[in-house]
């Protein structure tokens, strides 16, 4: 199994941590609602640690966080969807859990996973778009990790596509993510359901019978089912994903784009109407090489393996090795 890691990936909803072996298997999971305070963060963190390293030999922690992070990962500036600022997340869970703590940008991580075991394996310039609760993008220039110089960069989700439009968390108003995630599937759907009468939509009728049971898996289920509503509500999602994707490639010239993350899992209900958008809107059209865009290789999963990588590179680089070297040290080798 080589050396085993946890990763643990911090959602707006839900952490998940796992126990991750050198090939990228999870080994045992373990899932917890996302506490609202950063002290109950902090206890749920620790529990879920606590578990799992009594029943493995895991040697360090990675934590996947949706937030800005200083250039060196040792503090936790702003977190939209979570209560730490200024915080030094792996300092103090360090101490508290006595095994080396390592933090990640929560879309880094699922970069650093797509290009170790999944569909950025093969990628040069590489954009890993993670959408669940929000956006997330990892960005990798030359095969490695681009920060920016504060440590922020590429901050998409928070770009403007639609002016004075729905507000956003971030405090600004028609960022990306407020189109195109999971949270934006649902305030599609209240949306539409307001437009007009959806006659025999069975997700009209659920919402009308209990508005609280709207989420972006039910209507990615709905979907599935051909419901009008959410196929609507996806057609809008294909759009907005097409246009953003138009302007980062203006951008970043990418030649592979990754759709990851939990609504990234759900991608063969907008992926090829967004491939569309992309191609008719971005600059040059007809004039010049597009991306390759493809859904993840592991869904959900990315998050999790990619901050239990990051946890092994981090051991590596305290013993002075490089990854590979510890994998075959681990192996007997």
């Amino acid at each position: 199994m080589g050396e085993l890691t946890i990763g643990i990936d911090i959602g707006g909803t839900s952490v998940r941590a796992a126990v991750v072996d050198d090939r990228g298997t999870m080994l045992d999971t373990l899932r917890a609602a996302t506490p609202a305070t950063a002290t109950a963060l902090e206890h749920c963190l620790d529990r879920l640690v606590g578990e799992l390293v009594s029943r493995w030999s895991a040697k360090a922690v990675g934590v996947a966080i949706a937030g800005f992070l200083t250039p060196d990962r040792e503090v936790v500036r702003f977190a939209p969807h979570l209560a730490w600022r200024e915080a030094r997340v792996a300092e103090e869970m360090t101490h508290r859990i006595g095994i080396p703590v390592f933090t990640e940008h929560d879309a880094n991580a699922a970069a650093i996973a797509e290009q170790r075991f999944g569909a950025a394996a093969r990628g040069h310039n590489v954009l890993v778009l993670a959408i669940g609760t929000g956006i997330g993008a990892g960005l990798l220039i030359d095969g490695e990790i681009y920060r920016g110089s504060f440590g922020v960069a590429p901050e998409l989700g928070h770009l403007t596509v639609v002016p004075d439009g729905r507000p956003c968390s971030c405090g600004k108003r028609g960022c990306w993510e407020r189109y195109c995630s999971g949270t934006a599937l649902v305030d599609t759907v209240v949306e539409l359901l307001a437009d007009k009468d959806w006659g025999r939509s069975q997700l009209a009728a659920d919402v009308a019978a209990d508005p609280g049971s709207l989420t972006g898996r039910r209507v990615a289920g709905a979907a599935a089912d051909g419901d009008g509503v959410a196929v609507a509500a996806f057609a809008a999602f294909a759009a907005s994903l097409g246009q953003g994707l138009a302007m980062i490639a203006d951008i970043f010239d990418p030649d592979l784009i990754v759709i990851a993350g939990g609504v990234g899992a759900a991608s063969g209900h907008y992926l090829d109407e967004a491939r569309e958008h992309y191609s008719r809107l971005v600059t040059g059209a007809g004039h010049r090489q597009l991306a390759r865009i493809r859904g993840t290789q592991l869904g959900e999963n990315a998050g999790v393996l990619g901050a239990a990588e990051v946890a092994r590179r981090g051991l590596a680089a305290a013993s002075g090795r490089t990854p590979d070297a510890m994998t075959s040290a681990a192996s007997g080798e």
